[in-house]
């Protein structure tokens, strides 16, 4: 069953209504790969039609805001339509929507990376948008650079101290998160590569909402979240290589971590989940929605990264 903790809020539909858009055949998940935003950029010029039914979501906490900003959006215009799910890792959510627990599960990483292939070739990949994912650390940390090299020293635990890395003397406390997390794997591809990495930190967290209550609430403590959870109220983000965790930096690849967030579905999913997907690819979505909640359109991006994370030009 799905896990009962739900998202901040639970759309529940209201009754009546008539769907506001089109183009429910154009990305829907009984069709092809549907990574080009732009070829859904005419949602909403063609007839309107009728949508109801429930749909429901699971996985990545990362961009679980802009789903659930999209969902309210979309339940205003389609009245007999509700959405609602949780947010509760990459790998929970692909599990789910494999099994038909629920209607769509949602990534940071390719399902070829948690599934079987088996699994897989079931699903409808939905490329919604990009996200940059960078280190943060505790406020009262002076470092605001570090290397790959230096990140992979300590989140291996081989590197211990701030000193180690130019700051002060004090024992480094590492918040990782836990195994399942699509954030967790986007990070460790781009600092570890293809090398194996056991180590757990001083503490695993379910949620990129936990990694920003933990670490304003702790010195001298390093994590990572994407950017549209960074608070600079709370902690800093800091550079990788000199490259500043900025979205302009990750269209190009010039900052290395960053993932294409994905919504996968069943090829056979019902109308309400077809529907719901097309408008997240339209221009509602991605022409305001998407920078708005802090990420990267698709349509933006200047490179590609393949389930493999092999980058390569447009």
């Amino acid at each position: 069953m799905l896990d009962q903790v739900y998202s901040r809020r639970q759309f529940l539909g209201l009754a009546g209504g008539l769907a506001a858009f089109a183009g429910l055949g154009l990305a829907g998940c009984g069709g092809s790969n549907s990574g080009d935003a732009a070829k859904a950029g005419s949602a909403g010029s063609a007839a309107s039609k009728s949508v109801s039914g429930e749909v429901t979501y699971d996985g990545a906490s990362s961009f679980q805001a802009l789903v659930e900003a999209a969902a309210e959006k979309f339940m205003d215009k389609n009245p007999d339509v509700s959405i609602s799910g949780s947010g509760n890792g990459s790998g929970k959510g692909l599990t789910a929507v494999a099994s038909g627990t629920v209607t769509i599960g949602n990534s940071d990483v390719f399902a070829e990376t948690k599934l079987d292939a088996s699994q897989v070739k079931d699903l409808v990949d939905h490329e919604v948008a990009v996200v940059g994912m960078g280190p943060v650390v505790s406020k009262n940390v002076k470092v605001d650079d570090l290397s790959l090299e230096q990140l992979k020293g300590i989140f291996s635990g081989q590197i211990t101290n701030w000193k180690e890395v130019g700051g002060d003397d004090a024992t480094i406390v590492v918040l990782n998160r836990k195994a399942g997390s699509g954030t967790r794997a986007t990070f460790e591809a781009a600092v570890f590569g293809d090398e194996a990495n056991d180590f757990k930190g001083d503490a695993e967290l379910d949620k990129s909402g936990d990694v920003q209550t933990q670490i304003a609430s702790t010195d001298n403590a390093i994590s990572y979240l994407d950017f549209s959870h960074f608070d600079d109220s709370k902690f800093n983000a800091i550079k990788v290589e000199g490259v500043e965790p900025k979205s302009k930096n990750v269209t190009d690849d010039s900052f290395k971590i960053w993932a294409t967030e994905h919504m996968y579905c069943k090829k056979d999913a019902d109308e309400a989940t077809k529907a719901f997907l097309d408008y997240m690819l339209s221009k509602a979505v991605q022409g305001k929605l998407v920078e708005q909640q802090g990420f990267i359109p698709v349509s933006d991006m200047k490179v590609v990264k393949d389930a493999s994370g092999k980058v390569t030009k447009k």
